[in-house]
């Protein structure tokens, strides 16, 4: 047991940097600032919105959300280097609370092969760059790179160091994915042996081993008070620490908790799923059924025994309940054909959307569409509907109309119009397949080329008639950077095309970016 006085885990949130190193993970600034602004809907505490270096899209990324965010500090991690730091700096200029994040390594292997520095030149680094920073930022996180591999005796030293130069945030990063809990746990012990509560300690757990959050509760256990974490997971390799997993489990333990100060966070877990959903939908990594409390399977039960047990008593199998973390108990079937605009108003407040008169009027429109295609809309489909009307995404191209035709033993042919500005594109393509076909024929159209990394097709809900959700992962002529596209619609072939339209538009908004990136690769924590 510690004697640590604080008693909330500060939740530093990493999706928009780690989690966006997960391959094919890449984002555009507006799906950022839609995964920022519902994560400070969460209750995080920190997000570290990107790593202003090492491009001009994670500068203007992390400009963009620190103008959005009301409460939720924004963080911008930074090597320590001048030109980061001023980089950084920048970066945060309309932060209200802002943080730049140091790190550099301290382990024997990484400071001898990759920095090519003595423990010594390391240390005179590290206070020279948290100096600096202090003179822009109040809050300064410096990271021991590799910690989890890195001698105790030094540590000690450049934490103790690293406060005296005006650090207030101290993080144990486990790189490589390590380490098993009880040493995370040690290492932890010890730091805070020295450090006490001069600064914060955090820990930041890779996954390589399986163990992110195991190793993440046994370090607050032991003294730390920030947990940086993921939303599902994400992250480089095999991933990091998933926030849904960390936050629950403090939530549902308590009893365990009590006696290490009765840990808490500030985390609204009715947003957990929602937010979830958010980050799987604009990634397009969804998380494996099983996954714990997010999963699709997480509250499902097939066993009779289960089943039974379940409907007698709801923990007789369930240690949580699906409202906990903002699912509904139950399927919402109120809206159809007949329900009026009150009543559609009504349920988009409960969904959590906030729309203008006009924008209600457009996405009650699109729900009368709907409604006459389908007998029963779920609140699935609505979300789907508002989601997919006002996408975060500028619309340089417009599909205006779109036929396909295919047959087992027969051509293939998609024929479309787009709009560009005022101009009506009209054009067709054989294929070898209804999907090739419809893509062939936006290049045409659109007079691009692309090459398709990925293609997935959902049922956003039940039945037959349930809206398809599309999405497409493409590598566009000019760049090595993939985009993501969605498109939903109860055709699953025109949610096809909506999605490389899509995918086409997040391509042109970030072309002028792409066109000045300097992609570094510096690594991190």
């Amino acid at each position: 047991m510690n004697n640590c006085k604080q008693n909330i885990i500060t939740i530093f949130d990493t999706t928009l940097r780690d989690g966006e190193q997960s391959p094919g993970a890449s984002m555009n600034i507006e799906e950022k600032i839609a995964i920022a602004l519902q994560l400070e809907k969460l209750g995080v505490d920190v997000i570290e919105a990107g790593f202003a270096a090492s491009s001009t899209g994670d500068f203007e990324s992390i400009s963009q959300i620190a103008k959005n965010l009301q409460t939720s500090a924004v963080c911008s991690l930074s090597r320590c280097v001048e030109s980061d730091i001023l980089r950084a700096k920048d970066s945060l200029k309309y932060a209200k609370k802002p943080r730049i994040h140091l790190f550099l390594a301290t382990s024997p292997i990484h400071m001898e092969y990759k920095l090519k520095k003595k423990p010594s030149e390391v240390l005179d680094l590290a206070i020279k760059s948290i100096s600096m920073a202090r003179e822009f930022c109040d809050d300064v996180q410096f990271s021991c790179e590799d910690a989890c591999r890195s001698e105790m005796s030094f540590l000690k030293e450049i934490s103790l160091a690293a406060i005296e130069a005006g650090a207030k945030t101290l993080n144990m990063p486990d790189t490589v994915g390590y380490r098993l809990p009880h040493e995370i746990g040690e290492i932890i012990e010890q730091l805070y042996s020295v450090v006490q509560d001069r600064a914060v300690l955090s820990v930041h757990c890779h996954n390589d081993l399986g163990q992110a959050v195991s190793n993440s509760i046994y370090g607050a256990m032991k003294g730390a008070r920030q947990i940086e974490c993921t939303i599902n997971g994400l992250g480089e390799r095999a991933g990091n620490c998933a926030l849904e997993e960390v936050v629950m489990i403090l939530k549902t333990r308590k009893d365990i908790f009590k006696q290490y100060g009765e840990l808490d966070t500030n985390i609204n877990t009715k947003e957990i799923y929602k937010t979830s959903k958010l980050v799987a939908e604009i990634t397009g990594i969804r998380p494996q059924p099983n996954k714990a409390i997010v999963g699709k399977n997480a509250f499902s039960h097939e066993s009779g025994i289960h089943q039974d047990g379940i409907l007698k008593h709801r923990e007789t199998y369930e240690i949580m309940k699906p409202s906990d973390i903002g699912i509904n108990d139950n399927e919402n079937l109120v809206l159809g054909k007949h329900s009026g605009r009150a009543a559609f108003k009504d349920k988009i407040i409960q969904l959590g959307f906030n729309l203008t008169d006009d924008e209600l009027q457009i996405a009650f429109d699109k729900f009368k569409s709907i409604c006459d295609q389908k007998k029963i809309v779920y609140d699935e489909d609505i979300a789907a509907i508002i989601d997919e009307q006002f996408s975060r995404i500028p619309q340089v191209y417009i599909l205006e109309s779109f036929q396909c035709s295919t047959a087992s033993n027969g051509a293939h042919l998609a024929a479309l119009c787009v709009r560009k500005d005022s101009e009506i594109r009209n054009d067709c393509a054989l294929g070898n397949g209804a999907v090739d076909s419809i893509l062939r024929a936006i290049e045409r159209v659109c007079e691009v080329s692309g090459r398709l990394l990925d293609y997935k097709v959902e049922a956003i809900t039940s039945g037959k008639d349930a809206i398809a959700s599309v999405m497409v992962k493409v590598i566009f002529e000019g760049t090595n950077n993939p985009v993501i596209g969605h498109g939903k619609d109860l055709d699953t072939l025109y949610a096809t095309a909506k999605a490389y339209i899509q995918a086409l538009n997040s391509f042109e908004r970030m072309k002028n970016l792409l066109q000045d990136k300097r992609d570094l690769r510096y690594g991190g924590v």
